[in-house]
């Protein structure tokens, strides 16, 4: 049975109107993403945790972290390529630093001064750890976005290295993958 076209375009704008938009696509599309979150695991033999938590400013985007289980001392503490954390003894699937722009280039950054020369958009700087093995840290990045369009980092990971990350290049020589997470939209406040 055909149904005619008038009816049939009736029909299709009455079940649109029923399924409402706040349910619909379009409103999730609409919603910005202005949090973001890392639920940071150990590598195998490791004790790191913590929770890793960025936020869309003005400004760029504000990370804040809080790791323990380190050793004291510093960390190195980077954005990796890939969010594949299913490498729970080495955390190798995770790639290399995130570094969308092609620069090539480590640099050591400082929460004062993140953006005080080139380096990969996944570059955080050292953690430090105090005695008890927790660290805090508090930075600013520019050049990327939680979810575009520019330099994302959704989807992508956090990795913890067991050495501080000394600037050397191309990545640091901050030795082995001591804590990973995948940075994923958090629930909005």
């Amino acid at each position: 049975m055909r149904i005619p076209s008038a009816l049939s375009v009736l029909l299709a704008f009455c079940a649109l109107h029923l399924l409402g938009a706040p349910h619909g696509l379009a409103a999730a599309e609409a919603a910005p993403v202005t949090a973001a979150i890392a639920v940071i695991q150990p590598t195998t033999g490791n004790e790191t945790a913590g929770i890793v938590t960025f936020t869309a400013t003005d400004g760029g985007v504000k990370v804040t972290a809080d790791v323990s289980g380190l050793a004291p001392g510093k960390h190195g503490f980077h954005i990796h390529e890939f969010g594949d954390i299913s490498d729970s003894a080495k955390a190798m699937n995770t790639g290399g630093h995130y570094d969308p722009e092609g620069t090539h280039r480590h640099a050591l950054v400082d929460a004062d001064q993140p953006g005080s020369m080139p380096h990969h958009a996944g570059d955080m700087g050292n953690l430090v750890a105090d005695s008890a093995g927790k660290a805090h840290l508090e930075i600013m990045l520019q050049g990327v976005s939680l979810m575009g369009p520019a330099n994302p980092i959704v989807g992508r990971a956090v990795i913890i290295h067991a050495k501080s990350d000394d600037g050397g290049q191309p990545v640091g020589n901050a030795g082995g993958r001591v804590g990973q997470g995948v940075i994923g939209i958090a629930k909005a406040k």
